[in-house]
């Protein structure tokens, strides 16, 4: 069998989350950068993984591995276009146990092409939902919500 058109490397999309995420972050949305890469404002530019409509945004939620470029930072990493996850959204998502999650801003933290964070440390907090698919990313969090 034919491997599909931009096949990813072995990144964990896959794995089931345990909340019905409302996906409300849209193409061109501006995200805060969430660790101590040096940016400071991220763009989403395109969903990894979006399989959608013609004609329709790419839409993204907590724990989705995006694409961005950084929009506000440190001029060695400014302009460049990186992948990133998702993990804070400001609409509010329902968990399987009934509860609405939301957080005060849409969060974002920068991850290399294998999946892993280039930053040591993740300010604020994380989403269950993201620190359980992206398991370095709830490692290096302080506060898991």
């Amino acid at each position: 069998m034919a491997k599909p058109l931009g096949a990813m490397k072995n990144l964990p999309l896959g794995k089931s989350t345990t909340a019905n995420i409302t996906r409300t972050l849209t193409t061109y949305a501006r995200l805060v950068c969430a660790d101590n890469t040096g940016a400071k404002e991220l763009e989403l530019i395109s969903v990894k993984g979006y399989k959608g409509v013609h004609n329709r945004m790419p839409r993204a939620g907590v724990g989705d591995l995006i694409i961005v470029t950084v929009k506000k930072g440190k001029p060695e990493i400014k302009h460049q276009v990186l992948m990133a996850v998702i993990i804070r959204q400001r609409q509010p998502y329902k968990r399987y146990d009934g509860s609405k999650i939301k957080f005060e801003d849409n969060a974002a933290v920068i991850v290399t092409e294998e999946g892993l964070p280039k930053g040591t440390e993740v300010k604020g907090a994380v989403a269950r939902e993201a620190a359980d698919k992206w398991n370095k990313i709830g490692s290096l969090s302080g506060i898991v919500v």
